[in-house]
C-alpha cells in the first residue's frame, strides 16, 4: 500500500495526549448554515479507543481548527469492531455538519468484503485524507527478540506461542501479520484490540510478545519500545538504525491511511468548507513539524479528489482481500 504521487505530500508527527469525557451527543443539532459554518463547536468521534494514532492526530489537529474557525473540536470516542461500531452508526446522526468521524484505511474497505459490519464503504462520506503511517513489527527494549531473524526463529520453533497485538481485524495491522506470517513461513498468534493505544498497552504489561504497529508507536514510545523492521520502501528518517523489511528480504510494504467522513446527509457546501478547513490545518507548517516528529507521512487528499483516491485505494485492497480468503 505504496501512497501515490498524484496526491500530494507534505511534511511529517509529535504527540498529544488526553481525553474529554463529553457525551457524543451533547452538542445540540442545529443546522449548518452555508455562509457562518461552523457557528458553534464541532464533534470529532473517533472510532476507536484514546492513545492511538486516530487520537494524537485529532489532538493536534484542535488547537489549529480553533484558530481557523473560532469554534472547538470536542473529541469523543466509540469503539468496538476495529471501527465498526462507530461506521455503523454514522449516518443516523445528524448531517449538519457538527459531526465529523475519524476513517481509516484499509478498514473501511476491507471490513465490508467479509461478513456485513453494519456499514458499506461506498456509504462513508469521506471527505478528507491526511496522513499515512507505516507499518512496524514492534518489541519492548528488553525482548529477547533483538532481529527480525529473532523474532522468526522464535516463531518457528513452536508456531502459534509467539502473540503479537494489533489494531482490530481487517485491518492494516492484521494486514500485516497475515503478509510476513506468508512471506517468512512461519505462524503466530494475533490478539486484536480496540485500537493502537490498547494494543501498545498489551504489549508494554506483556500480555503479548511484540505488537503490530506503526512508526508513530515507536516514535511516541521510544523509550520502552524498538522496532524491528518497518514496512516501507525506504527507512525511516526518525530512525535511520532500523531496517526496512525489504533490506531483510521480505518484499512487504504497507501500513494505514487516516482520514474523516460526515453522515451521508450532510450538505455538499459544508462537506467542502470542512475539507477546506482540514486542507488549511494540513498545510500549516508548525502543525507539519509536529506530526514529523511522530514519524507520520503527510498526504493531502481533498474531498474533491476522494472518489478517484478510494477507488485506487479499494483496487489495492482487492487484491489483499483474495489473498487474506475474504473474498474469492
Amino acid at each position: 500500500m505504496r501512497q501515490t504521487s498524484r496526491f500530494k505530500t507534505l511534511g511529517l508527527g509529535t504527540l498529544i495526549a488526553g481525553v474529554l469525557g463529553t457525551s457524543i451527543f451533547a452538542a445540540p443539532a442545529l443546522a449548518a448554515d452555508g455562509g457562518n459554518y461552523p457557528d458553534q463547536n464541532v464533534q470529532y468521534i473517533i472510532p476507536f479507543g484514546p492513545g492511538g494514532e486516530s487520537d494524537i492526530s485529532a489532538r493536534l489537529q484542535q488547537q489549529y481548527f480553533q484558530e481557523l474557525t473560532g469554534q472547538q473540536l470536542i473529541i469523543q470516542y466509540m469503539p468496538g469492531g476495529g471501527g465498526a461500531v462507530g461506521w455503523s452508526q454514522l449516518n443516523e446522526m445528524a448531517g449538519d455538519g457538527y459531526t465529523i468521524m475519524g476513517t481509516n484505511l484499509p478498514h473501511i474497505v476491507l471490513k465490508p468484503m467479509g461478513k456485513d459490519p453494519g456499514f458499506k464503504t461506498e456509504d462513508l462520506k469521506n471527505f478528507y485524507y491526511f496522513h499515512y503511517s507505516p507499518d512496524a513489527l514492534i518489541v519492548t527494549n528488553d525482548s529477547p527478540y533483538k532481529t527480525l531473524d529473532d523474532f522468526i526463529a522464535a516463531a518457528k520453533k513452536a508456531p502459534g506461542s509467539v502473540t503479537v497485538s494489533g489494531s482490530g481485524t481487517q485491518s492494516a495491522n492484521d494486514i500485516a501479520n497475515r503478509r510476513f506470517e506468508s512471506l517468512a513461513d512461519i505462524k503466530t498468534t494475533y490478539i486484536p484490540f480496540k485500537g493502537t493505544g490498547a494494543a501498545v498497552a498489551a504489549l508494554l504489561g506483556d500480555q503479548v510478545k511484540a505488537e503490530w504497529g506503526y512508526t508513530t508507536t515507536a516514535a511516541n514510545q521510544r523509550d520502552k519500545v524498538r522496532m524491528l523492521a518497518v514496512a516501507s520502501e525506504e527507512r525511516n528518517p526518525l530512525f535511520p538504525d532500523v531496517p526496512t523489511f525489504k533490506e531483510l528480504g521480505y518484499d512487504m510494504t504497507g501500513g494505514a491511511y487516516r482520514g474523516m467522513a460526515v453522515p451521508k446527509s450532510t450538505p455538499e457546501d459544508v462537506t467542502k468548507k470542512l475539507s477546506d478547513i482540514f486542507g488549511k490545518i494540513n498545510q500549516n507548517p508548525e502543525f507539519r513539524q509536529k506530526m514529523e516528529d511522530l514519524g507520520f507521512v503527510m498526504i493531502d487528499v481533498p474531498y474533491e479528489e476522494m472518489d478517484d483516491f478510494m477507488a485506487e485505494r479499494r483496487q489495492e485492497y482487492e487484491q489483499v482481500a483474495r489473498e487474506m480468503g475474504i473474498i474469492e
